[in-house]
């Protein structure tokens, strides 16, 4: 009996290799700009259709495009001062990769960076619609910090701040700023913003003549970063949690059973033993 081939729907690029946990749709647009992907031995175009079934490589190397979208994974991780939110280093410095999980299939795609002197949440995901999602500006969603300053902070300076300061790559504000305490060089203050500039935070704060002598992410979106998970430390988020996100967010949830996850953090669980 002749083997039955299940033909795929015809997809932008982009689409299917975000999907598929390759990198972001921003960065796959980057590296068809750049040429470095082929499809069937030859440079593929921004916006080209395929299936998947096709031979698709990155600068070469073969990738693999899963016969079934698996489910996607949503991790939350805490990321400690003095890691970097890149892949690799020049440097050598640690990232905050090399703390994550191990997977099967896909890789996990950063959603935002923070630098090297700040710590908190950071949200990794192996679908790289949803990465761009949660990143892009058009959507607003909100980042919220807790800051640290040294200096005087008057009424005047926070007026400034809230109602929006020319920055070298144009106007920025906080959404909101609560002044949650403590006195001299460890004055806290909350700050929300829409959007995830590189530093704009600290920039912000440094165009008022105030230095942050600390800086922490607290919150992406709906994400809490609990005070139980510690730094260097990650959990998983269960299935309908991710599966609530993608409603809210207006993407398709993927009916395919995939493989799944763990649950919980980056420590080792003990196995229980039934009663008999």
């Amino acid at each position: 009996m002749a083997r039955l081939e299940i033909k795929r729907p015809m997809e932008r690029i982009q689409k299917v290799l975000a999907r598929e946990g390759i990198a972001s749709r921003r960065q796959i647009d980057q590296y068809l700009e750049e040429g470095r992907i082929q499809v069937n031995g030859r440079v593929a175009k921004p916006g080209e259709r395929i299936s998947g079934q096709e031979r698709i490589s990155l600068d070469g190397k073969p990738l693999r495009i899963a016969r079934h979208r698996p489910r996607p994974k949503l991790l939350m991780y805490h990321k400690p001062v003095g890691e970097v939110s890149t892949r690799e280093d020049p440097e050598g410095r640690p990232t905050v990769y090399r703390n994550l999980p191990g997977l099967q299939h896909g890789r996990w795609i950063g959603i935002g960076r923070l630098d090297i002197n700040t710590s908190g949440l950071l949200l990794f995901t192996t679908d790289g619609e949803l990465a761009n999602r949660l990143m892009h500006p058009s959507f607003e969603l909100e980042r919220e910090y807790a800051v640290r300053v040294r200096g005087d902070v008057t009424p005047e300076k926070l007026e400034r701040l809230k109602t929006g300061i020319e920055l070298e790559d144009g106007p920025a504000r906080f959404e909101q700023i609560v002044d949650v305490g403590g006195e001299g060089s460890n004055h806290w203050y909350h700050v929300i913003l829409r959007e995830g500039r590189n530093r704009e935070v600290r920039r912000l704060w440094e165009a008022v003549d105030t230095e942050v002598s600390r800086l922490v992410r607290v919150r992406y979106h709906c994400f809490q970063l609990p005070k139980w998970l510690k730094p260097g430390k990650w959990r998983f988020f269960e299935d309908e949690t991710v599966k609530r996100l993608y409603q809210d967010l207006g993407l398709d949830y993927p009916q395919k059973e995939g493989v799944r996850g763990g649950r919980d953090s980056g420590r080792k669980r003990k196995s229980s033993r039934r009663r008999r």
